[in-house]
């Protein structure tokens, strides 16, 4: 079964769950800072998104580099190692003095800390025997999710009451305090493996990640194909990553274990989770441009009306960590889709008169439902592999999360400029000298609509109607996202995911040239 103590496993929760938390967090903490650091720097708006750009790129390249590592050097040293140089990162961002040295401490930190997610959830899947593996996504799922939701709330608070350099400075005595643990806590895998890899088609792959997050991050800012750099970058994005696939199969030493490219239930699971990234992080996204350019609340402000989705995914993880083993996966995922979608429809309900409880309660729902797909969609991952794969397919399926993310951001933030200016030129087609309702509505405020001040009035109007039917229609299109994923959760088998792996699945069937030692032999900590 697994090899880590039952007196320890409260403390092996704490650990991973702590690397994890802090890796996800850092992905949205630093959104609301972002004013206060272009005036730090000294910054354009294009420059300060390098800070983000940059963090995302290095993430991915080094992802799929989790399980090779993990099984060179041994999952305790490299999770150590992880910990520890995300945490120092972290502090030297902190003290970052200009633009430079921000990005290069914050490509640094996104490297580190890649590891964190897939590592914390194979070590979390290991703690647990198969029969609660479902409980053991539960817990790992939370913190996933929790992190990017109450990322603004704690990064929009640090910013307003201490300095964006807080929002940094945070991972320090959380760092330090999970590298010691962690030392103390996570014994060494049984055996390491002494592994090639192919570092060609690890560098078609990376080159291939790194064009598609920049694609994806840097398009809506530099207007897409009308940039010789996003036609650059979505060329080389393209040929590495149909490239890779294409290697892959006359590869005779592959990157990744064929056991897990080829395992049915892995392959829908990722599927589903680069959809469902696609879905969560795209509303993520427009709800605080609701708030902030429409309602003009403040950062601190619109953490808060954010954050009961992050507790209601926590309610909902927990809850399938306990019904997990009695209800399908399927019905459960089903579930949580309905949920977000229900949720969705009514959130297309908004307008700019609504009060602080319409914004909520929709996410409410979305919330409940963000823990009835993910938890099940994490089991059934990795629960038909042998668990020597669990690193390296752990890795996969985070990558696989993190590119849905960064697609469903950059689609959602496209669609969002641009139906804004659509809706714009629609309404902006009823302001005229001729219509009775425009001439009562600026009669009212003794104003003309030939005087300067009515025609600035009309244009705020003007553009916060625009902006708040764009919200609407995004909504409208983010629940297509989900409405996708419908078909896909039908191509996850129909197995319990608590049973134990039977004799053909503990062995590992792999093509890869994989040399197991013991552990003793290599040197464990």
């Amino acid at each position: 079964m697994n090899n880590l103590s039952q007196e320890n496993r409260p403390l092996i929760i704490f650990v991973v769950m702590s690397a994890a938390v802090m890796q996800v967090l850092d992905i949205t903490i630093i959104n609301v800072a972002l004013p206060d650091m272009q005036g730090s720097f000294s910054a354009s708006p294009d420059e300060i998104t390098w800070i983000l750009t940059s963090y995302l790129v290095a993430s991915g390249i080094m992802l799929p580099l989790t399980g090779y590592l993990s099984d060179k050097i041994g999952r305790k040293k490299y999770l150590i190692i992880s910990i520890a140089g995300f945490t120092v990162t972290s502090g030297f961002c902190g003290l970052s003095q200009n633009l430079t040295e921000i990005v290069l401490f914050r490509t640094l930190q996104g490297a580190f800390g890649a590891s964190l997610i897939p590592l914390s959830q194979a070590i979390m899947a290991d703690t647990f025997p198969p029969e609660e593996r479902g409980k053991a996504m539960s817990i790992w799922g939370a913190g996933v999710t929790i992190g990017p939701v109450l990322g603004p709330t704690l990064g929009g608070y640090l910013t307003e009451y201490a300095s964006w350099r807080w929002n940094f400075y945070i991972n320090l005595p959380v760092g330090l305090l999970t590298t010691i643990l962690a030392m103390y806590a996570i014994k060494e895998t049984d055996v390491l493996k002494e592994r090639k890899i192919d570092w060609y088609g690890y560098c078609i792959l990376a080159v291939g990640i790194a064009a598609l997050q920049f694609t994806l991050d840097r398009g809506e800012t530099d207007n897409w194909f009308e940039s010789s750099a996003i036609v650059l970058s979505s060329g080389l994005a393209a040929i590495g990553l149909l490239g890779f696939v294409l290697y892959t199969f006359l590869s005779s030493n592959p990157l990744f274990s064929p056991t897990v490219i080829t395992n049915k239930n892995f392959i829908a699971s990722s599927l589903i989770v680069a959809f469902f990234g696609l879905g969560l992080y795209g509303a993520m996204y427009v709800q605080p441009m609701m708030m902030n350019n429409v309602f003009e609340y403040p950062e601190f402000t619109m953490g808060l009306i954010m954050a009961p989705r992050g507790i209601a995914s926590v309610i909902s993880m927990l809850l399938v960590g306990k019904v997990i083993s009695v209800f399908p996966p399927r019905k459960l995922i089903l579930f949580g889709i309905g949920l977000n979608i229900i949720g969705l429809h009514f959130a297309t309900f908004a307008n700019s008169d609504m009060n602080v409880w319409w914004m909520i309660w929709p996410t409410i729902l979305q919330g409940l439902g963000l823990g009835f797909i993910f938890v099940p969609l994490a089991t059934m991952s990795i629960t038909t592999l042998p668990k020597a794969l669990f690193n390296e397919a752990s890795g996969i399926f985070s990558l696989a999360r993190t590119i849905g993310m960064s697609i469903g951001i950059s689609i959602v933030a496209t669609f969002f400029a641009r139906d804004t200016q659509r809706c714009w030129n629609i309404f902006g087609g009823y302001i005229n000298r001729f219509n009775h309702a425009v001439n009562d509505y600026l009669n009212n405020m003794a104003l003309q609509g030939t005087d300067l001040l009515g025609a600035q009035v009309l244009g705020q109007k003007l553009d916060l109607y625009a902006q708040m039917q764009a919200v609407v229609d995004t909504y409208y299109m983010i629940n297509l996202f989900f409405i996708a994923m419908i078909p896909l959760v039908f191509l996850i088998d129909k197995q319990d995911p608590n049973a134990p792996l039977n004799a053909n699945q503990s062995r590992v069937k792999d093509a890869s040239n994989h040399k197991c030692i013991p552990a003793k032999n290599v040197g464990s900590s």
